[in-house]
């Protein structure tokens, strides 16, 4: 072997084995922080909560995860579902499930308020100003509550907590394109969610937040993450801005997913890491390397030698062994498929990055929105009365 090709051999597999330590470094944290609470919680026992909660159209499993909220084991919280067109076919639903749980106080709130281009966010407004408690849960209708869920926000709650948030574990994948969107969601998307907060570099996931409410209202109210076209990039900033962290919760809830198609988790991935890129682009920026296909053909390709092959193969089973080992540490979803979705993610890993970088827009719910970003616009308030 010359010199040269030695040279190229060791750089290829040595630049590789870092990359792979890096990711197996992740693992590690992630697994460490998953299931630990992290100290005793400073959240007021048994103070009532409101559950804000913003609903558009029928979902996959949606009946089961709305009716979810009505059996939470909590002495008192009130739940405001947010509709913003009266035409929603979901609020039939909404009223029928109310009206099945009078022990629960519950309301359908219709119409949203344009404080910036973030639909979701427009929807929450009104029932935030409407929420009567002082401790409130912003969660999407596609979060499954388990029984303690108000329980498991609180423990996370620390003196220095400005926001506790849980992100989305894939669960109940119908067919392999959702077993695919479920290696994006856990043991990629949540680990490096949990690695960041066990390093103090907690970032919030608008998936499920719960907000003291004097605290977001002294700096500027639900108004103020329109600041960002993505709330939780808005939320992130303006707790650290506080001198407050972001907190996450020890066991992460599901959100089933049913059967997804490839088109549709493109489009989601895409839209989340243009956003990622617009709110956060130097922590976007290096993940072109957390999946091995990319790098790891590139090492193969400029090598070309048994050596690095044989090297790359041990690498590449240490690294997605590492990710199993995390899913069945957590409780997460595992299949004889688990390894071929974790290939075919990482296949796409290098597109989405760059597609990313390629547009300054998103498509939400059929909308397309310009994300780069401008002056703030004015709120437009509601009239009084």
């Amino acid at each position: 072997m010359s010199g040269s090709v030695a040279n190229g051999t060791v750089l290829a597999l040595g630049s590789c084995a870092v990359l792979t330590l890096l990711n197996l470094a992740s693992i590690a944290l992630a697994a460490a922080r998953i299931g630990r609470r992290g100290g005793v919680s400073r959240f007021p026992a048994g103070a009532p909560v409101s559950l804000v909660r913003p609903v558009r159209g029928i979902e996959t499993f949606g009946e089961e995860l709305l009716e979810a909220g009505f059996r939470l084991d909590y002495a008192q919280y009130e739940i405001l579902f947010c509709v913003a067109d009266a035409g929603d076919p979901v609020i039939p639903l909404l009223r029928r499930l109310i009206a099945a749980h009078p022990r629960v106080p519950a309301r359908v709130i219709v119409g949203d308020e344009r404080v910036g281009d973030n639909p979701k966010l427009n929807n929450c407004v009104r029932g935030w100003e409407a929420a009567r408690h002082a401790w409130v849960v912003i969660a999407d209708s596609n979060v499954l509550m388990a029984p303690d869920y108000l329980q498991q926000m609180q423990a996370a709650w620390r003196a220095d907590t400005g926001l506790v948030c849980s992100t989305p574990i894939g669960a109940r994948p119908l067919g392999f394109v959702a077993e695919v969107e479920c290696a994006f969601l856990n043991t990629l998307q949540a680990r490096w969610q949990y690695a960041g907060e066990a390093l103090g570099l907690g970032f919030a996931q608008g998936k499920s937040m719960l907000w003291h409410k004097p605290f977001l209202e002294a700096h500027g109210g639900i108004r103020a993450l329109a600041a960002e076209i993505a709330e939780d990039a808005a939320a992130t900033k303006l707790v650290r801005a506080a001198g407050r962290r972001v907190h996450l919760v020890a066991f992460p809830f599901q959100q089933p997913l049913g059967r997804r198609s490839l088109a549709e988790v493109w489009s989601r991935q895409v839209r989340w890491a243009r956003l990622r890129r617009v709110t956060f682009p130097l922590f976007f920026a290096p993940e072109i390397g957390i999946g091995p296909v990319l790098p790891f053909a590139l090492a193969g390709g400029l090598a070309g030698t048994g050596e690095v092959a044989a090297g790359l193969i041990g690498l590449t089973a240490l690294w997605y062994g590492a990710e199993v080992a995390l899913a069945r540490r957590a409780g997460w979803y595992r299949s004889s498929r688990t390894l071929a979705a974790f290939r075919v993610r990482d296949a796409l890993l290098p597109l989405i990055w760059t597609a990313a970088w390629l547009r300054a827009a998103i498509v939400w719910r059929g909308t397309t929105m310009d994300i780069r970003p401008g002056p703030p616009k004015p709120a437009r308030l509601r009239p009084a009365g």
